[in-house]
Protein backbone atom coordinates (compact mmCIF):
# COMPACT_ATOMS: atom_id res chain seq x y z
CA UNK A 1 0.00 0.00 0.00
CA UNK A 2 1.14 3.52 -0.83
CA UNK A 3 0.06 6.44 1.35
CA UNK A 4 -0.29 9.80 -0.42
CA UNK A 5 0.21 12.76 1.91
CA UNK A 6 -1.37 15.85 0.35
CA UNK A 7 0.11 19.15 1.52
CA UNK A 8 -1.25 21.50 -1.16
CA UNK A 9 0.72 23.30 -3.85
CA UNK A 10 -0.08 23.98 -7.49
CA UNK A 11 -1.28 20.40 -7.98
CA UNK A 12 -4.26 21.36 -5.78
CA UNK A 13 -4.88 24.81 -7.30
CA UNK A 14 -7.43 26.38 -9.63
CA UNK A 15 -7.71 29.91 -10.95
CA UNK A 16 -9.93 32.08 -8.74
CA UNK A 17 -11.26 35.11 -10.65
CA UNK A 18 -12.03 36.93 -7.40
CA UNK A 19 -8.32 37.14 -6.50
CA UNK A 20 -6.94 37.06 -10.03
CA UNK A 21 -4.76 34.00 -9.58
CA UNK A 22 -4.54 30.34 -8.62
CA UNK A 23 -5.25 29.20 -5.05
CA UNK A 24 -5.46 25.79 -3.31
CA UNK A 25 -8.87 24.31 -4.10
CA UNK A 26 -8.78 20.56 -4.69
CA UNK A 27 -8.62 17.98 -1.90
CA UNK A 28 -6.51 14.88 -2.07
CA UNK A 29 -9.54 12.75 -2.81
CA UNK A 30 -10.45 15.00 -5.75
CA UNK A 31 -6.93 14.81 -7.17
CA UNK A 32 -6.89 11.03 -6.80
CA UNK A 33 -10.25 10.82 -8.57
CA UNK A 34 -8.79 12.82 -11.46
CA UNK A 35 -5.76 10.50 -11.73
CA UNK A 36 -6.64 7.53 -13.91
CA UNK A 37 -4.75 4.29 -13.35
CA UNK A 38 -3.72 4.64 -9.70
CA UNK A 39 -5.65 1.54 -8.67
CA UNK A 40 -3.74 -0.47 -11.27
CA UNK A 41 -0.43 0.43 -9.63
CA UNK A 42 -1.07 0.04 -5.90
CA UNK A 43 -3.59 0.21 -3.11
CA UNK A 44 -3.86 3.88 -2.14
CA UNK A 45 -4.53 5.62 1.15
CA UNK A 46 -5.15 9.39 1.16
CA UNK A 47 -3.82 11.55 3.99
CA UNK A 48 -5.11 15.12 3.63
CA UNK A 49 -2.46 16.85 5.74
CA UNK A 50 -2.94 20.39 4.45
CA UNK A 51 -3.54 22.74 1.52
CA UNK A 52 -0.58 25.12 1.64
CA UNK A 53 1.12 26.92 -1.24
CA UNK A 54 4.84 26.19 -1.36
CA UNK A 55 5.90 29.56 0.10
CA UNK A 56 3.60 29.00 3.09
CA UNK A 57 5.64 26.00 4.24
CA UNK A 58 7.61 26.83 7.37
CA UNK A 59 10.28 24.77 9.11
CA UNK A 60 7.65 23.72 11.65
CA UNK A 61 5.28 22.56 8.92
CA UNK A 62 8.06 20.79 7.03
CA UNK A 63 8.99 18.96 10.23
CA UNK A 64 5.36 18.04 10.85
CA UNK A 65 5.17 16.51 7.36
CA UNK A 66 8.41 14.67 8.08
CA UNK A 67 6.94 13.23 11.27
CA UNK A 68 3.74 12.23 9.47
CA UNK A 69 5.81 10.37 6.88
CA UNK A 70 7.72 8.60 9.66
CA UNK A 71 4.45 7.48 11.27
CA UNK A 72 3.16 6.04 8.02
CA UNK A 73 6.42 4.24 7.23
CA UNK A 74 6.34 2.60 10.66
CA UNK A 75 3.14 0.79 9.67
CA UNK A 76 4.00 -2.69 8.35
CA UNK A 77 1.29 -2.59 5.68
CA UNK A 78 2.71 0.60 4.12
CA UNK A 79 5.23 0.01 1.32
CA UNK A 80 6.01 3.65 0.57
CA UNK A 81 4.83 7.23 0.88
CA UNK A 82 4.16 9.86 -1.80
CA UNK A 83 3.99 13.52 -0.82
CA UNK A 84 2.38 16.19 -2.99
CA UNK A 85 3.97 19.58 -2.36
CA UNK A 86 4.20 23.10 -3.72
CA UNK A 87 7.18 23.20 -6.05
CA UNK A 88 8.53 26.51 -4.69
CA UNK A 89 9.63 24.79 -1.47
CA UNK A 90 9.53 21.15 -2.58
CA UNK A 91 13.30 20.72 -2.75
CA UNK A 92 13.70 22.02 0.83
CA UNK A 93 11.05 19.77 2.36
CA UNK A 94 12.30 16.77 0.38
CA UNK A 95 15.92 17.45 1.40
CA UNK A 96 14.95 17.81 5.05
CA UNK A 97 13.16 14.44 4.91
CA UNK A 98 16.10 12.87 3.06
CA UNK A 99 18.54 14.07 5.72
CA UNK A 100 16.43 13.11 8.72
CA UNK A 101 14.78 9.76 7.92
CA UNK A 102 16.28 6.36 7.06
CA UNK A 103 16.30 5.26 3.43
CA UNK A 104 14.48 1.96 3.99
CA UNK A 105 11.09 2.44 2.31
CA UNK A 106 10.59 4.76 -0.69
CA UNK A 107 9.50 8.35 -0.06
CA UNK A 108 8.62 10.24 -3.24
CA UNK A 109 7.80 13.95 -3.48
CA UNK A 110 5.86 15.29 -6.44
CA UNK A 111 3.79 18.29 -7.47
CA UNK A 112 2.69 20.21 -10.52
CA UNK A 113 3.88 23.18 -12.56
CA UNK A 114 0.38 23.97 -13.89
CA UNK A 115 -2.86 24.39 -11.89
CA UNK A 116 -5.89 22.20 -12.46
CA UNK A 117 -7.70 25.02 -14.31
CA UNK A 118 -4.95 25.00 -16.97
CA UNK A 119 -5.36 22.80 -20.04
CA UNK A 120 -1.84 21.55 -19.41
CA UNK A 121 -2.42 20.44 -15.79
CA UNK A 122 0.42 18.03 -15.12
CA UNK A 123 -0.69 17.02 -11.63
CA UNK A 124 -2.35 13.65 -12.36
CA UNK A 125 0.50 12.43 -14.58
CA UNK A 126 3.10 13.41 -11.98
CA UNK A 127 1.10 11.81 -9.17
CA UNK A 128 0.68 8.56 -11.10
CA UNK A 129 4.41 8.44 -11.85
CA UNK A 130 5.30 9.18 -8.23
CA UNK A 131 3.13 6.29 -7.06
CA UNK A 132 4.76 4.06 -9.67
CA UNK A 133 8.18 5.05 -8.32
CA UNK A 134 7.13 4.49 -4.70
CA UNK A 135 5.62 1.09 -5.50
CA UNK A 136 8.61 -0.14 -7.50
CA UNK A 137 10.99 -2.60 -5.79
CA UNK A 138 13.78 -0.79 -7.67
CA UNK A 139 13.25 2.29 -5.49
CA UNK A 140 14.06 0.56 -2.20
CA UNK A 141 17.22 1.82 -0.59
CA UNK A 142 17.45 4.91 -2.80
CA UNK A 143 16.27 7.28 -0.08
CA UNK A 144 13.90 10.17 -0.62
CA UNK A 145 13.08 10.85 -4.26
CA UNK A 146 11.51 13.64 -6.30
CA UNK A 147 9.45 12.65 -9.34
CA UNK A 148 8.13 15.19 -11.85
CA UNK A 149 8.05 15.30 -15.62
CA UNK A 150 8.72 11.56 -15.96
CA UNK A 151 12.11 11.90 -14.27
CA UNK A 152 13.22 10.58 -10.89
CA UNK A 153 15.74 12.60 -8.88
CA UNK A 154 17.36 12.13 -5.52
CA UNK A 155 16.13 14.66 -2.97
CA UNK A 156 19.80 15.02 -1.98
CA UNK A 157 20.62 16.47 -5.41
CA UNK A 158 17.59 18.04 -7.04
CA UNK A 159 16.75 21.73 -7.38
CA UNK A 160 14.14 23.82 -9.18
CA UNK A 161 15.86 25.50 -12.13
CA UNK A 162 12.96 27.18 -13.93
CA UNK A 163 10.07 29.28 -12.69
CA UNK A 164 7.28 27.58 -14.63
CA UNK A 165 8.52 25.00 -17.16
CA UNK A 166 7.17 21.48 -16.75
CA UNK A 167 10.73 20.10 -16.60
CA UNK A 168 11.78 22.65 -13.98
CA UNK A 169 13.55 20.17 -11.69
CA UNK A 170 17.13 19.14 -12.39
CA UNK A 171 20.06 17.51 -10.61
CA UNK A 172 22.94 19.83 -11.57
CA UNK A 173 26.07 18.12 -12.96
CA UNK A 174 24.75 14.64 -12.22
CA UNK A 175 21.41 14.33 -13.98
CA UNK A 176 18.36 12.36 -12.89
CA UNK A 177 18.66 8.99 -11.17
CA UNK A 178 16.13 7.48 -13.53
CA UNK A 179 12.91 7.95 -15.41
CA UNK A 180 9.49 6.54 -16.08
CA UNK A 181 8.88 5.48 -19.67
CA UNK A 182 5.31 4.46 -20.51
CA UNK A 183 4.77 3.42 -16.92
CA UNK A 184 8.04 1.52 -16.51
CA UNK A 185 10.38 2.66 -13.73
CA UNK A 186 14.07 2.47 -14.58
CA UNK A 187 17.22 3.77 -12.93
CA UNK A 188 20.39 4.73 -14.78
CA UNK A 189 22.67 5.25 -11.79
CA UNK A 190 22.91 4.92 -8.03
CA UNK A 191 23.86 7.45 -5.41
CA UNK A 192 27.49 7.17 -4.35
CA UNK A 193 26.43 7.39 -0.73
CA UNK A 194 23.34 8.12 1.34
CA UNK A 195 24.55 9.82 4.53
CA UNK A 196 23.22 8.64 7.89
CA UNK A 197 20.16 10.61 9.01
CA UNK A 198 20.31 13.51 11.45
CA UNK A 199 17.32 13.13 13.75
CA UNK A 200 16.90 15.90 16.33
CA UNK A 201 13.68 16.43 18.25
CA UNK A 202 13.30 19.62 16.18
CA UNK A 203 15.57 21.60 13.84
CA UNK A 204 17.18 24.69 15.35
CA UNK A 205 15.89 28.06 14.15
CA UNK A 206 16.66 30.54 12.79
CA UNK A 207 19.52 29.82 10.45
CA UNK A 208 19.75 32.52 7.78
CA UNK A 209 21.10 32.64 4.23
CA UNK A 210 22.96 35.77 3.12
CA UNK A 211 23.82 36.11 -0.58
CA UNK A 212 26.89 37.89 -1.84
CA UNK A 213 27.05 40.28 -4.79
CA UNK A 214 29.58 42.65 -6.29
CA UNK A 215 30.20 45.34 -3.68
CA UNK A 216 28.41 43.50 -0.84
CA UNK A 217 29.19 44.68 2.67
CA UNK A 218 28.52 43.20 6.11
CA UNK A 219 25.17 44.83 6.89
CA UNK A 220 23.03 41.74 6.35
CA UNK A 221 25.54 39.44 8.03
CA UNK A 222 25.66 41.74 11.05
CA UNK A 223 21.86 42.06 11.16
CA UNK A 224 21.50 38.27 11.15
CA UNK A 225 24.06 37.85 13.94
CA UNK A 226 22.75 40.73 16.06
CA UNK A 227 19.13 39.58 15.79
CA UNK A 228 19.96 36.19 17.30
CA UNK A 229 20.32 33.77 14.40
CA UNK A 230 21.82 30.48 15.54
CA UNK A 231 23.90 30.19 12.39
CA UNK A 232 24.28 31.70 8.94
CA UNK A 233 24.92 30.32 5.47
CA UNK A 234 26.82 32.58 3.09
CA UNK A 235 26.01 32.10 -0.58
CA UNK A 236 29.45 33.31 -1.66
CA UNK A 237 30.75 34.14 -5.10
CA UNK A 238 32.51 31.49 -7.19
CA UNK A 239 34.73 29.16 -5.14
CA UNK A 240 33.73 30.70 -1.81
CA UNK A 241 34.94 34.27 -2.21
CA UNK A 242 33.38 37.42 -0.72
CA UNK A 243 34.04 41.16 -1.00
CA UNK A 244 36.42 42.45 1.72
CA UNK A 245 33.72 44.36 3.69
CA UNK A 246 31.60 41.18 3.87
CA UNK A 247 34.65 39.23 5.03
CA UNK A 248 34.74 41.43 8.13
CA UNK A 249 31.17 40.37 8.91
CA UNK A 250 32.16 36.71 8.59
CA UNK A 251 34.96 37.26 11.09
CA UNK A 252 32.50 38.75 13.56
CA UNK A 253 30.26 35.71 13.12
CA UNK A 254 33.16 33.37 13.85
CA UNK A 255 34.09 35.40 16.93
CA UNK A 256 30.50 35.03 18.20
CA UNK A 257 31.05 31.27 18.49
CA UNK A 258 28.21 30.45 16.10
CA UNK A 259 28.67 28.55 12.85
CA UNK A 260 28.99 30.37 9.53
CA UNK A 261 28.80 28.02 6.54
CA UNK A 262 30.28 28.97 3.17
CA UNK A 263 28.52 27.82 0.00
CA UNK A 264 28.47 29.20 -3.54
CA UNK A 265 25.76 31.08 -5.35
CA UNK A 266 26.83 29.14 -8.47
CA UNK A 267 24.53 26.27 -9.40
CA UNK A 268 27.32 23.72 -9.91
CA UNK A 269 30.67 23.01 -8.27
CA UNK A 270 32.23 23.18 -4.82
CA UNK A 271 33.71 25.90 -2.69
CA UNK A 272 37.42 25.63 -1.97
CA UNK A 273 40.45 27.55 -0.66
CA UNK A 274 41.69 28.51 -4.11
CA UNK A 275 42.10 32.26 -3.74
CA UNK A 276 44.25 34.01 -1.16
CA UNK A 277 43.41 37.67 -1.74
CA UNK A 278 41.42 39.61 0.93
CA UNK A 279 37.99 37.96 1.00
CA UNK A 280 39.20 34.99 -1.03
CA UNK A 281 38.17 31.48 -0.08
CA UNK A 282 41.44 30.63 1.64
CA UNK A 283 41.21 33.69 3.82
CA UNK A 284 37.59 32.89 4.66
CA UNK A 285 38.48 29.33 5.65
CA UNK A 286 41.47 30.45 7.72
CA UNK A 287 39.22 32.92 9.55
CA UNK A 288 37.25 29.99 10.95
CA UNK A 289 34.28 29.73 8.60
CA UNK A 290 32.97 26.26 7.71
CA UNK A 291 33.14 25.19 4.08
CA UNK A 292 30.00 23.35 2.95
CA UNK A 293 31.87 22.21 -0.19
CA UNK A 294 29.28 20.90 -2.70
CA UNK A 295 26.16 21.81 -0.73
CA UNK A 296 23.89 24.47 -2.17
CA UNK A 297 22.83 27.25 0.23
CA UNK A 298 19.40 25.78 1.01
CA UNK A 299 20.89 22.35 1.64
CA UNK A 300 23.58 23.74 3.94
CA UNK A 301 20.94 25.63 5.90
CA UNK A 302 18.90 22.47 6.50
CA UNK A 303 21.98 20.45 7.49
CA UNK A 304 22.94 23.21 9.92
CA UNK A 305 19.45 23.35 11.45
CA UNK A 306 19.44 19.59 11.98
CA UNK A 307 22.98 19.60 13.39
CA UNK A 308 22.29 22.48 15.75
CA UNK A 309 19.07 20.77 16.80
CA UNK A 310 21.23 17.85 17.89
CA UNK A 311 23.44 20.22 19.89
CA UNK A 312 26.49 19.84 17.64
CA UNK A 313 29.39 22.23 18.20
CA UNK A 314 31.06 24.27 15.45
CA UNK A 315 33.86 21.69 15.22
CA UNK A 316 31.34 18.86 14.90
CA UNK A 317 29.45 20.76 12.20
CA UNK A 318 32.74 21.34 10.37
CA UNK A 319 33.35 17.59 10.44
CA UNK A 320 29.80 16.95 9.22
CA UNK A 321 30.29 19.16 6.16
CA UNK A 322 33.70 17.68 5.39
CA UNK A 323 32.21 14.27 4.62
Amino acid sequence: MIVIVFTGGTISMKHDPSVGGSVPTLTGDEIVSATRGLADVADIEVDQWGMYPGPHMTVARMWEVRNRIREHLARPEVDGVVVTHGTDALEESAYMVARSLPADKPIVFTGAMRPASDLGWDGPANLLDAVRAAASPLSHGKGTLVCLGERIHSALEVTKTHTEARDAFESPSLGALGDIDEGHVSYRRNLIEIPPPLMPEFPAEPVDIVHMWAGADARLLDASRESGAKGVVVAAMGRGNVPPPAFEGIVRWVESGRPVMITSRALRGRVGPTYGYPGGGRRVLEAGAIFAYGKRPGQARIDAMLALGLGMSCSEIRELFSK
